[in-house]
């Protein structure tokens, strides 16, 4: 296999990483950064699909003695369990269903750098806002969620169909204005991301199973090996930065690097595709 291949997946195996669980939006990420490295057609989005499983796989590691207590409860019919277990049931729906119904219409038009920089744009000036406005908050412990709460996220998550909206920041911002603290809505963030990617991921694996072959096993090893190290890396660098920092910097990174890709579209300085 060619060495700039496996250098394309290392890129985008550390792009997916650093931005799947970070408000700045990994598939908008990618969708550049595949069309920066010409990995941009069909093997190449199945590609993007597959390294999402180390950045799974980093979350279950973070939080691997949570996950055991949880399934370790669910045994002993733990009610604190079992609302924990339904609620990031509750949360994962909403996106479920209307991506089921909407996924291939969304990719036909809104998967191109142009729509994604407007839904930087549009996601920072939210973060701006919902960082100004007097916070109320409810819910201290992922615990203390009612399934109202996990419903609302649901919806908010939803949104990140949109690329360049950002999954985590919809979540995130989202928890926030329902009264969530910025740890409880960050670390419900990371939990409902799990069955959200890992379904996301079995379905299109799939969906393009003929295009996956055994000669790409060092270029998906090599993105998955990169996207679970630059993830957990990740992870933990947010959940020490909110505990000092708001989100603001992130709104600032995306309304920034959103007008970049603007700017570089209007005056042609790159030649981005066009729907």
């Amino acid at each position: 296999m060619e060495l700039i291949l496996l250098f394309k997946a290392l890129v985008l195996g550390v792009v997916e990483g650093l931005t799947e669980f970070l408000p700045v939006s990994s598939t908008g990420h990618l969708i550049l950064a595949g069309e920066l490295l010409d990995f941009n057609d069909a093997k190449g989005k199945v590609f993007e699909i597959v390294i999402q499983s180390g950045a799974i796989l980093a979350v279950c590691w973070e939080y691997r003695a949570k996950l055991w207590g949880v399934t370790t409860g669910l045994g002993r019919r733990d009610r604190t369990s079992w609302r924990f277990v339904t609620n990031l049931l509750i949360a994962f729906l909403p996106a479920a269903v209307l991506g089921l119904l909407f996924a291939s219409a969304i990719k036909a038009h809104l998967f191109y750098p142009v729509p994604v920089a407007l839904a930087l744009i549009v996601g920072g000036l939210l973060i701006l806002w919902a960082e100004r406005r007097e916070h109320q908050i409810r819910v201290h412990d992922v615990d203390d969620m009612t399934w109202r709460d996990a419903l609302k996220i649901g919806f908010a998550q939803s949104l990140a169909l949109i690329p360049g909206t950002s999954r985590s920041g919809a979540t995130i911002i989202g928890g926030l204005f329902f009264g969530l603290s910025r740890r409880v809505a960050t670390e419900f963030s990371f939990f409902l991301a799990i069955p959200t990617l890992f379904a996301a991921t079995l379905y299109d694996l799939l969906k393009h199973r003929d295009l996956l072959a055994a000669a790409d096993l060092p270029m998906f090893a090599v993105g998955f090996v990169a996207s679970f190290i630059s993830a957990f890396i990740a992870v933990r660098g947010l959940l020490r930065f909110i505990s000092r920092h708001d989100f603001t910097v992130f709104a600032w990174y995306r309304i920034v690097f959103g007008g970049i890709v603007l700017l570089t579209a209007y005056t042609g300085l790159i030649g981005w595709t066009a729907a």
